[in-house]
């Protein structure tokens, strides 16, 4: 009787089991899947491959991008048999796992082993879901299901890859490799890789640096499921969680905000150099005022590559140097840093050579008269001379005859953005304009490249096209007077080194920018807010750090390329006579009206020396008049021209007098 129900009793089992089935397929055909494209962090990486930044995604977390195959294959391997051996063979829930945990948790009370596969595991992951409760241990499933339906098992195990935690705001092995061990997960040891096995079921319980028991019982657990010799379960643990990189924070930036879609930014930079350039830019306001910020820029002048931009010692409101500015943009006096170019446009126009002498006395240009740093007049020197000792009178009186918007007009053809508020007058010449520091490498390129300017670059696979400014000769003139400049006091005595330093009005700007044949280094120290900086000079300030930089760089810079064909290299004397002393270029048309005379003492008088001084008679001259000895102004404001000057020194004396329209008259002579 029993017999004749068996195939009915079959038949709906067979119905019941099909149902089942199609009921379970409907379930998780119809299940809803959440986004499984990773978002990841945001990677800026240098010119070799060197990850120098990482940019969080939401929340703060750091979740980088990760393939398979950049992963070392023992860590896969260790991973599937410490998680889910049958991995490559269930379809997203291993029974006999789930069968075991039950069984497991009905016996004790407690669950001593959990029954999820990775693919559950992911599950949880992507919808950030618990894992004790019964509801959402019957969503993982359904998920781990459609997932398995829809994905490859490598797919699904990167997607494992890619979102486990590994503590704190680290998701993914790759971030927890680096905050970990320092390094990538291509090639892990035994122990490294067993640690970051453990560490995703209790990332915060087995955190190293808090739980190093934990994290030690873990890691052991896992060796010993692989079987791993004792010698590995010895290892020693990370004692801290290391800070992901963050080089160029303020280069960064900027580059990620003109390109925030791009998930990787390669960059022209060095990793190396750069936290060089920065632990020296550190070094360099060490000791300094309260507020005294660096920065630094090191590029390749033949490609306009740049290597390092530093754009303050911290990036970091501290201290109160607003270490968030980035003072490689910001705009500044330059100070003098602009004299090359005024002299090598005066060499392309002819109105001077290098050995050109030209006079360094008092002059006056309507209201504005320009002092010497030091206050002294050397009367005649060579434009070498001027340069080297960097005098103001020579290049403002080239800039009078080249024009202030000339020089200006050089700066925008080779790619600087000068900014002034008005009209550019001779102030410019000294520093009366607006420029950054980028700029000025960018500018000082073109002097090392033979007048030939390579834009400033700072990605890779961007190309400019080269600016020409000035002629091979006028440039290979300037960069030989600047490297025959002799080093700043501890410096290494460096001939192929060619810099300028620059101070700017009321000490707020100390620069230095130098280059040899194939760098150009640009160095900037004072306050971002623009206060004085009491006691800064480039010289002193800057330029120590502009020559310690070259030094980080290569223990010996590279040598300055020879003077080109056309340059031409004589003497004072040997020059053709319209250049060997600088006139205006109507000078011979000039006609001198009211200019001021010496009528006593005239010229190479001898005289005894007086206790009440020494007569002085002055004709014409359009008054106030001011009286300068030896350079050195003594009376200023004068409507008179009977005067009696203090009592002078035995030797040779100069002088001079200036007249309210720079028309000048001086004497030489003696007091015995």
């Amino acid at each position: 009787m029993i017999r004749r129900f068996v195939p009915f009793v079959l038949v709906l089992a067979l119905w019941g089991a099909a149902a089942l089935r199609d009921g379970v397929d409907r379930w998780v055909g119809t299940t809803v899947l959440p986004p499984v494209l990773v978002e990841t962090s945001v990677e800026m990486r240098d010119r070799h491959g060197v990850l120098m930044r990482v940019f969080s995604v939401e929340d703060g977390r750091v979740r980088l991008a990760l393939r398979l195959d950049q992963v070392d294959p023992a860590f896969v391997s260790m991973l599937i048999a410490y998680e889910d051996k049958r991995f490559y063979r269930h379809s997203g829930v291993d029974l006999l796992a789930l069968l075991r945990a039950t069984g497991q948790a009905v016996m004790s009370g407690r669950v001593v082993s959990g029954g999820s596969t990775l693919t559950m595991q992911v599950a949880r992951l992507l919808e950030n879901s618990g894992t004790g409760r019964w509801a959402g241990k019957l969503r993982q499933i359904r998920l781990a299901l459609a997932l398995e339906q829809q994905l490859s098992k490598d797919e699904i195990l990167t997607l494992y890859l890619a979102h486990a935690p590994y503590g704190g705001a680290m998701e993914g092995l790759r971030a927890g490799s680096l905050a970990w061990f320092g390094k990538e997960p291509r090639r892990l040891t035994m122990a490294e890789a067993a640690l970051l096995v453990a560490l995703p079921q209790a990332p915060e319980t087995r955190r190293p640096d808090r739980h190093p028991r934990a994290a030690k019982a873990a890691r052991a657990r896992v060796l010993a499921r692989v079987a791993a010799p004792d010698q590995i379960r010895m290892a020693a643990i990370p004692q801290t969680m290391r800070p992901l990189v963050r080089l160029a924070p303020h280069l960064t930036d900027q580059l990620h905000a003109q390109d925030p879609v791009a998930l990787r930014h390669d960059l022209t930079l060095d990793a190396r150099m750069q936290a060089q350039m920065e632990t020296l830019a550190a070094r360099a306001v060490q000791g300094q005022p309260a507020g005294v910020s660096a920065a630094i820029v090191v590029a390749d002048h033949r490609s306009g590559a740049v290597l390092a931009s530093v754009g303050s010692p911290a990036y970091a409101d501290t201290g109160g140097a607003l270490g968030f500015v980035d003072m490689t943009r910001a705009l500044r006096s330059p100070g003098s840093t602009l004299k090359p170019f005024i002299y090598a446009m005066a060499f392309d126009q002819g109105l001077a050579h290098p050995d050109t002498l030209i006079d360094d006395s008092p002059v006056a240009f309507g209201r504005y008269a320009p002092q010497n740093f030091d206050g002294a007049f050397r009367g005649d020197v060579t434009v070498r001379e001027a340069l080297q000792l960097s005098l103001n009178i020579p290049p403002v009186l080239l800039t009078q005859e080249l024009g202030p918007a000339r020089l200006m007009g050089l700066m925008r053809k080779g790619g600087a953005k000068p900014q002034l508020a008005g009209k550019a007058g001779l102030a410019v010449a000294l520093g009366g304009v607006g420029l950054s520091l980028n700029d000025l490498v960018q500018l000082y390129g073109g002097l090392a490249q033979g007048g030939v300017v390579h834009p400033l670059i700072w990605r890779q696979g961007v190309t400019q096209p080269p600016r020409a400014i000035l002629s091979p000769a006028s440039a290979w003139q300037v960069s030989h007077i600047l490297a025959s400049i002799a080093p700043p006091k501890g410096a290494a005595d460096v001939r192929h080194i060619a810099y300028k330093t620059g101070t700017s009005y009321g000490h707020r700007d100390a620069w230095a920018i130098g280059f040899d044949g194939a760098h150009v280094i640009g160095v900037w120290l004072g306050r971002p807010d623009g206060t004085p900086v009491p006691g800064a000079f480039g010289g002193a300030l800057a330029a120590p750090v502009l020559f310690e930089a070259f030094g980080r760089i290569s223990p010996m810079p590279v040598p300055l390329p020879a003077p080109p064909p056309e340059t031409l290299i004589v003497n004072t004397a040997a020059l053709p006579v319209p250049l060997q002393r600088f006139r205006p270029r109507d000078a011979v048309f000039r006609k001198t009206v009211n200019a001021p005379v010496v009528r006593f003492p005239p010229e190479g008088a001898v005289l005894r020396r007086n206790g009440d001084g020494l007569p002085l008679k002055l004709a014409a001259g359009v008054f106030p008049l001011t009286v300068l000895i030896d350079g050195v102004p003594v009376l200023t404001g004068l409507n008179r021209r009977d005067i009696q000057l203090p009592l002078l020194d035995q030797g040779f004396s100069r002088i001079s007098v200036v007249d309210a329209t720079g028309q000048s008259a001086s004497v030489q002579i003696r007091i015995e």
